[in-house]
Parts: structure tokens; sequence; C-alpha cells
């Protein structure tokens, strides 16, 4: 399945000002997962195999590193909650991360937002404006749009995916 989406990603430090305003667009909530996302090294973009409780997916995606919201271009395959993927692509490709995180899951219409507890790296905010057609003409605006209903500072906005902070952080610590 292969999608384009409008996304960001920001540190969130008032999550009682973002929970009010996902219940005033009754957004739907999908549940909190536990999700070990484990990335590879590949030559472009990032690879990775997400496990969870609710979300089991092998995803590709490209993306800038800035910081505001930025176009992505993701290509996901969903997998069985058992399966041999990850040996597979590790033992051919080698891990370059793995992130552990609880994430809880609301949609808004097409508007898919994850509030992030990233062991090690602290909370966060995802908002994913996503387009199936391919048409990105108003996923910008959607997505500039709950930045400001969150009230989220362009200061907050995160440029790196998990998998590159996790890195860094190693990297500090060596």
């Amino acid at each position: 399945m292969k999608h384009l989406n409008f996304e960001f990603k920001a540190r969130l430090h008032d999550e009682s000002q973002i929970r009010a305003t996902l219940k005033r667009l009754r957004a739907r909530f999908l549940g909190t997962d536990h999700q070990i996302d484990t990335y590879f090294r590949v030559p472009s973009g990032r690879l990775k195999i997400r496990k969870g409780r609710i979300e089991n997916a092998l995803i590709f995606y490209q993306r800038p590193n800035t910081a505001r919201a930025r176009r992505s271009t993701i290509d996901m395959m969903l997998l069985p909650r058992r399966n041999s993927v990850r040996t597979i692509l590790a033992g051919s490709l080698g891990i370059l991360a793995v992130v552990d995180k609880r994430r809880e899951i609301y949609f808004a219409g097409n508007i898919k937002i994850h509030l992030d507890r990233v062991r090690g790296l602290g909370k966060f905010v995802e908002v994913e404006a996503i387009t199936k057609s391919g048409d990105l003409r108003k996923v910008p605006a959607q997505a500039r749009k709950f930045q400001k209903l969150f009230a989220i500072s362009p200061t907050d906005i995160v440029p790196l995916s998990y998998c590159d902070m996790v890195r860094q952080k190693r990297k500090a610590r060596a």
C-alpha cells in the first residue's frame, strides 16, 4: 500500500491541551500500542519493521529532515503478528537502531494523530495528514491547521525521525 502524507512531529509539553482538542474534534481513538520499530541500514530513505499489538508492518519511507510539516512518501506492507521478516532483514541489511515507544493512536477524518512516549527520548505528538489518492493540494493546509489547533510552536517541531534521535543520543554517550 502506497500513500503520501504531510506530517510533523513535535515535542509534547501540554498533553492536556491536545487531549481536550482531540475530544472537541471527536477524534476516534484506536487504542494504545506498545511498538518496537527496528530500522535497517539502507542506501536511501528509511526501512523499518513495526511490531505492535495494533500495527504490524514493513514500512519504507522517504522524508526530508526539516523543522516544519513536510511531505512523506510511504510504502507499507501489513505483516502478521508472528513473522520472520525482521530476522531476515537484520541478517541481510543490519540493524541501524531500535525505537521502543508507547503510542496512542487517534483519527480525525484523514488526519492520524499519535501521542508518543519514546523510551530514552521523551513525549511527542505526531500529526499525519494522509492522502491515498496522491493529491497533495489539501493536506499541507490540514497539517498546518492541526499545528495551530494543538498550539504547537515552530520551535517544538522536531526535524528528525526517532531513529535519528536514538542514534544521536547513542553517539553522544559514546
